[in-house]
């Protein structure tokens, strides 16, 4: 058993989820995502944006809307991680709040229960390019039509209709469908959150609503512009608006004994290297992941480590990254931690680092394999 020091944030009925649901999911996956969007009909936010300082002092902000607050750690014992599962199957996900170092937040279960598939369609993932050059803004979790939707966090339904990317309700042609938008009890750095939830066969919410964490929202479906029933997941922090996304798998909780890869790729001069494949290969199984970087258009870095590549629900353990630029092949050797962000760089011909963001007074503690 490994011992973590970890930063919980408590907030109304966050402490109380821990999702103890097993699941077993099978079948065969299904390759759906969202297709491509058309130009904005009118106002480009179905709800008027939030204004809100970014500039105010944590007091200042704490007044403005119940951000999480750092109290003393609490102490978690981890499972240590197994094999990496040969089936479909993952174990159930960290409480949330859940934060062991102090740039994460997993605030968010998955909009998906465990009993189902719950996990990004490895193919569309945020920052994707698809279909005419449309920039996927959320994550697709593909599962079967009729599915039912939860809520990853608590809060107050802003939305519950049809044309939500438009903002009028009547617009059956709608890109995302039939769809929700909560606007969470919660906040982060003085900011509001939300989440969006796309595609839906049948919505069980009304705008006004309060939801607890969890509740039964609606049904998956293939409403709007889909190639096949999947829900499409956002997380929007700011304003609820289609410019301010940020990547959904370094929002929701990985599954027990894993973790989460997060980094930049950057050109000798640099610049972001965009839309450019990185392999990931797991020493212990020897599979070989892949994933594109991407930015900077419509999505955004978060604001610690203003990545652009982000890959969730890796086992703990040693991973190579691999990565060919200007003829030369590099590699890089990492450790998935359990429940946590492991980070790293890419810098042109220099190679890879695993050096953290600079943050002023900030100390970011990161365990090592003596740490274990």
């Amino acid at each position: 058993m490994t011992t973590f020091q970890v930063w919980i944030s408590p907030s109304r009925s966050f402490i109380n989820l821990a999702m103890r649901i097993f699941g077993l999911a099978s079948g065969t996956l299904l390759f759906s995502a969202c297709s491509a969007f058309p130009e904005r009909i009118s106002e480009p936010t179905p709800t008027p944006p939030i204004s809100i300082s970014t500039e105010a002092s944590s007091q200042e902000s704490d007044s403005l809307l119940p951000t999480p607050t750092k109290i003393p750690p609490v102490r978690f014992t981890i499972p240590t991680p197994g094999a990496e599962p040969v089936s479909d199957w993952r174990p159930p996900l960290y409480p949330i709040p859940w934060a062991i170092s102090p740039e994460d937040h997993f605030y968010f279960v998955r909009p998906i229960a465990a009993n189902e598939i719950n996990w990004p369609l490895q193919s569309y993932r945020y920052g994707g390019v698809f279909f005419n050059n449309v920039v996927h803004t959320g994550i697709d979790i593909p599962t079967e039509k009729g599915t039912p939707i939860i809520a990853a966090g608590p809060g107050t339904v802003v939305w519950a209709d049809w044309g939500f990317f438009s903002g009028w309700a009547e617009n059956k042609d709608d890109p995302y469908g039939q769809a929700v938008a909560i606007e969470h009890d919660f906040g982060y750095e003085g900011q509001k959150l939300y989440t969006v939830y796309a595609h839906m066969s049948q919505i069980d919410v009304v705008k006004g609503q309060w939801v607890d964490v969890g509740e039964e929202i609606g049904l998956v479906g293939e409403t709007g512009h889909t190639t096949g029933p999947h829900l499409h997941f956002e997380v929007r922090m700011g304003r609820n608006d289609f410019f301010d996304t940020f990547n959904p798998e370094l929002w929701i909780a990985p599954p027990q004994g894993w973790g989460v890869l997060v980094g930049n790729l950057f050109a000798d001069d640099g610049s972001p290297i965009r839309h450019y494949q990185l392999r990931v290969r797991s020493f212990e199984s020897d599979r070989i992941r892949r994933i594109r970087s991407y930015g900077p258009k419509i999505v955004n870095g978060d604001p610690y480590y203003q990545e652009n590549v982000v890959m969730s629900d890796l086992p703990a353990g040693w991973y190579q990254l691999e990565l060919e630029y200007e003829g030369e092949e590099f590699r890089h050797r990492i450790e998935i931690f359990p429940g946590q962000v492991s980070y790293f760089n890419f810098e042109g011909l220099e190679g890879f680092d695993g050096e953290l963001p600079e943050k002023e007074g900030m100390e970011f503690w990161t365990p090592t394999p003596e740490d274990n």
